[in-house]
């Protein structure tokens, strides 16, 4: 069982929501790291303003017909691998860390929702996952970019290569809403015949939905969502923003319908990058880890 020793963390809805670690089901676990990103900076900021904004949430979702923090006892851990902090720590550890504290919550039975920071990070959870079970899965990606590189500006770690290094793993991958890649990444997304949901395919094809989950081959996935496949005028807190991309509907009509028909092991939110005095990104992805939780919930009966 993880020790807790930090009470610096805004728990995810507030304090008066936060469950004792023992009775959670749903753990979030904030990884504030940022090393690799080459436009506008700033995700290592993501978790903390998630988590501020969670708090102004309303409690009842209209889709699910109920208030989901009554179904699901939440425990918000502190932040790990934080580039806040001094000394800064290397890419190489954070994953090593993030792996270690991943691999812990698995063994303790929690259904882990990690919060970035740069996408990166997914690469050491996804990694946990992949160790603690001989069972496959599909690690499904909500995405504007491939980020599918076999190094970027000189580090196999950088946040445009995490797809890649979970492609290494030989695990299966379903990106969707992609729209912004390299020769490379075309290239390998041929070779290894990658069923990609293109953002441009999605905006025509309102069948698009059950195509996607027809082209997952295994029945357990991993769902990571950088914020930046949704599109930017609802989300335009990110470092690489990219026209076009997922609505807010479309992205949780995807989501819902993944929990319906999958056995998903774990979530992360990564790339949330605040912008100045405007909250309407970081409270769309408060809203959208709250989602997560909902659809967990209905899907386990809770």
């Amino acid at each position: 069982m993880l020790v807790q020793t930090s009470t610096a963390v805004q728990p995810f809805l507030g304090p008066e929501f936060q469950a004792s670690y023992e009775a959670s089901q749903v753990v979030i676990l904030p990884i504030p790291f940022e090393a690799t990103t080459s436009y506008r900076k700033g995700c290592e900021n993501g978790p903390e303003a998630l988590l501020d904004a969670s708090v102004q949430l309303d409690y009842y979702d209209d889709e699910l017909d109920r208030e989901t923090w009554r179904a699901a006892q939440v425990h918000t851990l502190p932040y790990i691998a934080d580039t806040r902090s001094f000394p800064p720590i290397s890419s190489q550890k954070m994953l090593e860390v993030t792996r270690e504290t991943v691999s812990q919550l698995i063994q303790d039975g929690k259904f882990v929702i990690a919060l970035g920071g740069e996408h990166s990070i997914t690469t050491g959870i996804v990694d946990a996952f992949r160790l603690a079970s001989s069972e496959p899965f599909t690690v499904i990606q909500i995405d504007a970019h491939g980020d599918m590189r076999h190094e970027y500006e000189g580090s196999i770690h950088s946040h445009a290569c995490v797809m890649r290094r979970i492609v290494d793993m030989d695990l299966p991958t379903l990106p969707v809403g992609i729209r912004s890649l390299c020769q490379e990444e075309a290239d390998l997304i041929k070779a290894k015949s990658i069923p990609v949901m293109w953002a441009r395919e999605i905006a025509k094809d309102p069948n698009w939905i059950e195509r996607a989950i027809a082209s997952i081959s295994t029945q357990r996935v991993f769902i990571t969502i950088d914020v930046d496949g949704i599109d930017p005028s609802v989300m335009p807190g990110v470092g690489t923003p990219e026209p076009g991309g997922l609505s807010w509907y479309g992205l949780t009509d995807f989501l819902r319908r993944v929990f319906e028909t999958h056995q998903v092991i774990g979530c992360d939110v990564m790339e949330l990058a605040p912008l100045g005095d405007s909250v309407v990104s970081q409270f769309t992805a408060a809203k959208l880890v709250y989602k997560l939780i909902g659809y967990l919930a209905t899907a386990q009966g809770w």
